[in-house]
């Protein structure tokens, strides 16, 4: 049943394991932007709070230029939020079955125009650089507001902070001593499930980001066709499905 298993892999109707799986996926994905990102630009972009903490450096050290493209880096992140928020919000209120794949493709679209910027424009460091930057920081806040409303605030895919520190909140329930003197009190337990899937979250980022690494090394910007490849491949079978709804409609 490969189409059902598509169609559950980023359609309307989820469970928690279809949310785990489409995490994983999307953040081998972030994984290798971010890195392969890194080695064109010599800057991540995944993670808002080094953006934010350089342009208070920059700021505090009179560099303004700096202070402003750091700026303009938060803002494209928080551009892709509220784009990818706007059209899942516009697929939910239209009962489309592709409410999570517009995004998705959006993204596979932007990705092939940052390695199709690459291979034109990247001896123009210049203009390269800074578009580059906000484009692919705009993918990862689309990204990200993406599986945070799909998972309903449960998962994020672009950094690995957020991952760490409720693997680490779940390790502790784990390792709680549970006293016998406060046997009138609910015991505290970790929830497994949310630790295994976290776990493969991380992972996930890393594994990512070598692959992206050693592709966009020895491959350059053409390593971004099988990530978009990736993401279209996800997005297709509920798109195609509202596709076909739309033309019996007008039938």
């Amino acid at each position: 049943m490969p189409l059902d298993f598509a169609r559950r892999f980023v359609g309307a109707d989820r469970t928690a394991a279809d949310n785990r799986r489409l995490g994983a996926t999307l953040a081998f994905v972030a994984g290798a932007m971010n890195a392969g990102g890194f080695l064109a630009v010599h800057q991540y972009t995944s993670h808002m709070t080094g953006i934010v903490s350089s342009m208070a450096d920059n700021l505090a050290a009179g560099s303004l230029d700096l202070a402003a493209a750091g700026l303009a880096a938060l803002l494209a992140f928080l551009a892709g939020a509220a784009c990818s928020a706007i059209l899942v919000n516009f697929g939910r209120r239209r009962s489309l079955r592709s409410v999570f794949a517009a995004p998705l493709l959006l993204e596979a679209v932007l990705l092939l125009v940052f390695g199709l910027l690459g291979a034109r424009l990247a001896g123009t460091s210049a203009l390269f650089v800074p578009i580059t930057v906000l484009l692919l920081c705009f993918i990862m806040g689309l990204q990200n507001a993406l599986i945070t409303k799909l998972s309903y605030g449960e998962m994020r895919t672009t950094h690995v902070t957020g991952i760490v520190t409720d693997i680490g909140i779940e390790l502790g329930k784990l390792l709680y001593w549970n006293s016998p003197a406060a046997a009138d009190l609910a015991p505290v337990r970790p929830n497994t499930a949310r630790l295994v899937g976290l776990a493969w979250l991380g992972g996930a980022f890393f594994v990512g980001a070598v692959a992206g690494a050693l592709a966009f090394e020895h491959a350059g910007y053409v390593a971004t066709v099988p990530l978009a490849a990736i993401l279209v491949a996800l997005a297709s079978v509920p798109t195609f499905d509202d596709v076909l709804v739309a033309m019996r409609g007008r039938a």
